[in-house]
């Protein structure tokens, strides 16, 4: 297997071609718009400053605040906003006497947007005879914790080209300008003067790839990605031309920054690049082991994070090295290496990433004791990858499985999209809680009303949601009933998480067929979670006692819109350690509209989940209504939401009084 994966990144790499380097921007049209100029007055010059301000991913953002400050004394400071297309436009004249007395033009821009770091860039107008739309580009304010950070790229990079010389390409003669650009740039944080010093040298050496590297980090630093991306992008192309100039250096920023552009593909590519330089670069090693992490090629990422562990990488690489180790199905080796990381701290005062994987390695153990290496004595429940249930009446059967990869990639996009952009909600929930006696005869209910808030935390590590309720004024609350003997269940908004790209190789999927559902044409398929690889998985507490637990089920999905519309899941095998015997959970789902957003979400609206446990049948029943965005009102009374257990069901204690 990682012989296959070595070629594979083999070819990658073999096939990386120069990179296309944008210039000041794209050019503008003649004849109208933006590019319309009238160069028929005869005592003036026009500059026009026009640009289009995106995200990483090419969106257009609206509403963004461009300052905009010339050079020239002559004109003045402007503030702009940009419109539906992410686009902003102004025009200075000036009298040809002043511009021949000037002889150029240059300006200034700073972009801001709530929720995106600041972007600035310097630009001389002058060098180009027509106008262009230069292109600024907007990074989010949080940064994806799973991603090195700039700050970390900056200082290791950095690091590494404080001091260069002849064999790096820099002359005797700019030896001087760039030791002030180093000094600038890391030692007094002052990124914009370092541009200036660090471009005059890469114009008078321009085979300094190292120097050109060094520049770029600092527009880097500065708020300039675009300009960053070209210089980089520049050293790269050089090293393509010519790989007697070669370093990793600009390999392994360019490599950076596709990862931070959600491309692990093309980072990888890069990365292997820079080991053909220095094969044993901790840096490299480091985030070609990251970028086959975000891939789930779990195998090679272990190979590299250790690799670089040895090397000498930092302790937060082991953290890594955990889950790639719980992507090939050894929770022990997990374990041993979260032990390391450890080194004898307390897990309960780590940040929390660190204490979501510590409890995902045990659960795992668990699992890997219940499901691989365990048995069970107790009747198994329906096999929905090869049986039928009553459920699936009227069912066309599938002829085979050729449209099953195609299905299952439309509905991951979904539920991607579904994680990616879900807004904090509030709704009302109403629970029925049943005892519900072997022939079927409920012997005890009770009814209660919460406000159930959901949203994505701060400290988010991979898709999910916090989950929690409050009473109808507000405060934190939970439902009452444990020790009439009635059951706790919660975590119904992630439940298609199971169908996210980052999980679908934990399971195994078949297409059942067609079925029609309250007159929609759905399309059925079962899965089962396979117990070696899931990371995904509920929790079952009885008392003192907390059990891991994996489902099969079936999921209807509208067949023109891949939106998953209802969900049926149980558990894998019956858990008798826990005395378990039945665990089942029916989400039906709706499409929620909230106010001032177009985009719909589909939430679930009525949920069941029916329990057997210790001779015992409890049922819920949870319906939920009146969605609204999270009303800030809620936090100011709660304050910080307590934790949460990933659990889907919480049995009632079996020591607690009737």
């Amino acid at each position: 297997m990682k012989a296959h994966f070595r070629l594979l990144l083999l070819g990658a790499a073999v096939c990386l071609s120069p990179v296309l380097l944008a210039a000041q921007g794209v050019q503008l049209p003649t004849g109208g718009g933006l590019g319309d100029v009238d160069i028929s007055r005869l005592s003036q010059f026009q500059w026009v400053v026009a640009g289009k301000v995106t995200t990483l991913e090419g969106d257009p953002i609206r509403g963004a605040k461009v300052l905009v400050r010339p050079s020239s004394a002559a004109a003045e400071f402007r503030n702009l906003e940009t419109n539906l297309q992410g686009e902003f436009y102004t025009d200075y004249w000036l009298s040809i006497d002043y511009r021949d007395r000037v002889r150029e033009f240059s300006v200034d821009l700073t972009v801001t947007k709530k929720g995106f770091l600041k972007a600035h860039q310097s630009l001389d107008l002058s060098v180009a005879d027509k106008p262009w739309v230069i292109p600024v580009t907007l990074r989010s304010a949080q940064e994806d914790p799973n991603l090195l950070s700039q700050a970390d790229l900056i200082l290791s990079l950095g690091s590494r080209l404080k001091k260069l010389g002849a064999s790096d390409g820099l002359s005797a003669s700019e030896e001087k300008d760039y030791a002030r650009g180093v000094e600038e740039f890391l030692d007094r944080k002052r990124p914009d003067s370092a541009i200036r010093l660090f471009s005059k040298v890469t114009r008078r050496d321009p085979s300094c790839v190292r120097c050109r590297t060094m520049l770029g980090l600092a527009k880097l630093g500065s708020g300039d990605w675009d300009g960053a991306s070209r210089s980089f992008a520049e050293a790269v192309n050089a090293i393509l031309a010519d790989r007697t100039v070669g370093r990793a250096e600009p390999l392994l920023a360019s490599g950076v920054m596709e990862s931070w552009r959600h491309e692990p593909k093309k980072a990888a590519g890069y990365f292997v690049e820079a080991l053909k330089f220095a094969p044993q670069d901790t840096l490299a090693l480091q985030e070609l082991g990251r970028s086959q992490l975000l891939i789930q090629n779990w195998g090679a990422a272990n190979d590299y994070l250790s690799k670089a562990i040895d090397a000498g990488a930092g302790p937060e690489l082991r953290l890594m090295r955990v889950e790639a180790l719980l992507g090939t199905g050894d929770p022990e080796g997990a374990n041993n290496e979260m032990t390391r990381y450890l080194d004898g701290r307390d897990v309960k005062k780590m940040p929390l990433r660190v204490r979501e994987l510590w409890a995902q390695v045990q659960s795992r153990k668990k699992v890997e004791a219940a499901y691989v290496k365990g048995s069970s004595d107790v009747e198994p429940p329906i096999d929905y990858l090869h049986g039928t249930t009553p459920e699936l009446e009227g069912l066309e059967p599938a002829a085979g499985q050729e449209q099953l990869d195609s299905i299952l990639s439309a509905v991951g996009e979904k539920v991607a999209a579904f994680f990616r952009s879900f807004p904090s909600t509030s709704s009302l929930e109403q629970i029925h809680q049943e005892e519900v006696h072997r022939k079927g005869k409920v012997v005890e209910m009770q009814d209660q009303r919460f406000r159930y808030l959901c949203f994505t935390p701060a400290e988010a590590w991979g898709p999910g949601f916090r989950e929690y309720r409050t009473d109808l004024s507000g405060y934190e609350s939970s439902p009452q009933g444990l020790k009439k003997g009635f059951m706790l269940t919660l975590g119904f908004a992630s439940a298609s998480v199971i169908f996210h790209p980052a999980y679908q190789p934990e399971a195994t999927f078949r297409y059942l067929g067609h079925q029609k559902v309250n007159g929609r044409d759905t399309l059925v398929i079962a899965f089962a979670q396979q117990p070696a690889k899931a990371r995904v998985y509920g929790t079952f507490r009885a008392g003192e006692t907390t059990m891991a637990t994996l489902f099969q089920g079936l999921a209807w999905v509208d067949a023109a819109s891949h939106q998953i519309l209802r969900l049926r899941s149980d558990l894998l095998r019956p858990l008798p350690q826990i005395k378990l015997e039945k665990e089942t959970t029916e989400i039906d789902f709706d499409e929620v509209h909230f106010k001032d957003m177009a985009e719909g979400f589909w939430l679930p609206r009525q949920v069941t989940v029916t329990v057997g446990w210790n001779g015992q049948q409890l049922r819920n029943e949870h319906q939920y209504s009146e969605f609204k965005l999270f009303n800030v009102g809620f936090t100011q009374k709660i304050g910080n939401p307590k934790e949460t257990r990933p659990a889907s069901s919480e049995a009632s204690d079996p020591e607690a009084p009737r």
